[in-house]
């Protein structure tokens, strides 16, 4: 029935389960080190945000985003290469993360811009909130800005 020629990743041969069991350390997983000998470690600019985003956010945080009230607040500093940035609500209190997803129009937000924003819960404890459907009310006059395809517009006042 089985095949006796059969070898482990740990180049061990495999045994019936009809043979005596015997257990030797350490114990071969999958994701181990032992178990993936010639692959190297992921860098962690390679593992997945933990942040939820508008791609990965659930229906139900969605639907519960869409359905917050709309705040008032001004962009302290959002950085286009690294993707996020924070708001300075108008009503004070602490700073809001936004991420790049979630900014609506075509102006890539600079600091003095002032924005409407919804807020969503951040998982897994749910105590931190970040900004929703950020909205660019008013561009922060004399300031140079970026659209998102990249042309420099100056906005006076």
């Amino acid at each position: 029935m089985a095949d006796h020629s059969l070898t482990s990743p740990s180049r061990t041969p495999l045994r019936s389960p009809n043979a005596s069991l015997s257990l030797s350390f350490p114990f071969l997983r999958e994701r181990s080190r032992i178990w993936e000998e010639g692959k190297e470690q992921p860098l962690p600019r390679d593992l997945p945000s933990p942040l939820p985003t508008k791609r990965n956010r659930t229906y139900s945080a969605t639907v519960r985003a869409q359905s917050s009230p709309v705040f008032k607040g001004v962009c302290k500093n959002f950085s286009r290469s690294q993707g996020h940035g924070f708001l300075r609500p108008s009503r004070g209190g602490e700073d809001i993360f936004v991420h790049i997803s979630d900014i609506e129009g075509e102006y890539v937000p600079v600091e003095g811009d002032e924005v409407t924003y919804k807020v969503s819960r951040v998982p897994p404890k749910n105590l931190k909130v970040q900004a929703v459907e950020v909205k660019i009310i008013h561009l922060n006059p004399g300031t140079k800005h970026e659209t998102w395809s990249g042309q420099i517009i100056s906005s006076s006042s």
